[in-house]
């Protein structure tokens, strides 16, 4: 057998093996859905910011204040 012979059946062989482990992803590299960019303390906080200034706008604008 010559030698380039043998390099294209290691090729072949290293091919092979990698069509079979398709598709065998292990479970600890797939992504889960349940985490979040935000801590979820964080994320309320954010949320009680924006109502809560928002509420404070329409409440002022109500009583004729001026808006600045």
């Amino acid at each position: 057998m010559t030698t380039s012979r043998r390099l294209a059946d290691r090729k072949v062989v290293r091919f092979e093996s990698n069509i079979r482990k398709r598709g065998a992803v292990p479970e600890t590299t797939l992504k889960k859905g349940k985490d979040y960019p935000v801590g979820p303390l964080l994320l309320g906080f954010f949320v009680f910011v924006v109502i809560g200034s928002s509420l404070f706008q329409m409440i002022r604008t109500a009583t004729g204040g001026d808006m600045a």
